[in-house]
């Protein structure tokens, strides 16, 4: 893949043009790259960035938030032969992290050091794996958000990105009725709203920049360690809040597997600034998930869990419910769901667990 250098001619020259067309953006993207600011001390970055052949034309990416997807998502890319960076929250964390080789920095929204942005000329490709942050580019922060401003856009001419991904939710309640791309989301928390116009900020952001820039909106996320079946066999009841989401009639997820593979083909896909629903074709409900789960924990491992302790009542009013459409994911990017359901995905959950956890 061969590099593809941003003209520094497209932007403004001066601090004020970068300041009026980053504005056109409103706040939203600010508010993202707000809370992914870097800490670090000055030799250390140093070293990172020296440490980098910039010019190698070898795939790049730069994972904002390596979490449960950002680490599933870059052990993919490295097996590939990518090169891959990202950002944890603490030490700890990083420690972790790099003990399963990821090569990671520390963020700290609070205490941000900009000259680790120089390492972004380093990437080709960008994921966003980190949600808004309340509190953080508020009426409050304005300060901060307008040195904000100038700082992100000094380095903008010489970055190299390619393509912008970023990983968002799927909002509202449809009362059961299918959707597709085209719904008109309609958050009702504070936090979904936010997460709703940093979704808008970042496909903007893409337009102005001449990028190809993508979102995709996520169901609720499985994977290995991270599942009906793992939540059953650490035998603590269901919480409250659990419970609650248990009454949806539909509740769409996805295996993080699946997720992954809609990213890397919208890697290669030639469509510019889209919105991708990404979930399975089998949206159901709480209760009949951990339903299942429980059937094959059984099967698997007779007389280890008592049923009774994950009984859901399902007499309780249905709230927050829909049915999502995964047809353009298909269609454009050509994905074929490793697990169209989840009694397929839990299935090749517990078939690889040796012992119960």
């Amino acid at each position: 893949m061969e590099l593809c250098s941003l003209p520094a001619a497209q932007f403004p020259a001066t601090t004020a043009g970068f300041q009026r067309k980053f504005r056109a953006w409103k706040s939203p993207t600010i508010r993202i790259l707000q809370s992914s600011a870097f800490a670090a001390s000055d030799t250390r970055i140093k070293s990172q960035i020296d440490g980098y052949n910039c010019n190698h034309p070898s795939n790049r990416m730069f994972i904002l938030g390596m979490g449960y997807v950002g680490q599933f998502f870059a052990q993919q890319l490295m097996n590939d032969g990518w090169s891959v960076s990202g950002t944890c929250m603490n030490i700890k964390k990083k420690e972790e992290l790099e003990q399963k080789g990821f090569n990671v920095h520390v963020f700290d929204a609070c205490e941000p050091e900009w000259r680790i942005l120089d390492i972004l000329r380093c990437y080709t490709h960008l994921l966003i794996s980190i949600p808004p942050v309340e509190g953080i580019g508020d009426s409050a922060n304005s300060k901060i958000e307008i040195s904000y401003e100038e700082k992100i856009w000094n380095i903008l001419p010489d970055l190299h990105f390619e393509k912008i991904l970023a990983l968002a939710g799927i909002y509202g309640d449809s009362e059961g009725a299918w959707v597709d791309e085209d719904y008109l989301p309609k958050p009702s928390s504070k936090l979904g709203k936010m997460r709703l116009d940093a979704e808008e900020g970042w496909l903007k952001l893409g337009q102005d920049l001449g990028l190809s820039s993508y979102v995709f909106r996520l169901a609720g996320i499985y994977g290995p360690g991270r599942s009906a079946v793992d939540t059953i066999l650490k035998k603590k009841p269901l919480s409250e809040g659990q419970k609650r989401r248990a009454t949806r009639t539909f509740t769409s997820r996805v295996h993080v597997a699946d997720i992954c593979q809609a990213l890397k083909a919208t890697i290669s896909t030639r469509h510019q600034s889209k919105i991708y629903n990404v979930v399975d074709d089998d949206p159901a409900s709480r209760a009949e998930v951990f339903a299942f789960a429980l059937e094959l924990i059984e099967r698997k491992w007779p007389g280890l869990i008592d049923p009774a302790a994950f009984s859901i009542d399902t007499t309780q009013p249905n709230r927050g419910h829909k049915r999502v459409s995964n047809a353009r994911i298909k269609k454009e990017l050509g994905v074929r769901l490793f697990y169209p359901s989840y009694r397929s995905g839990l299935q090749s959950i517990i078939d690889h667990m040796k012992d119960p956890i």
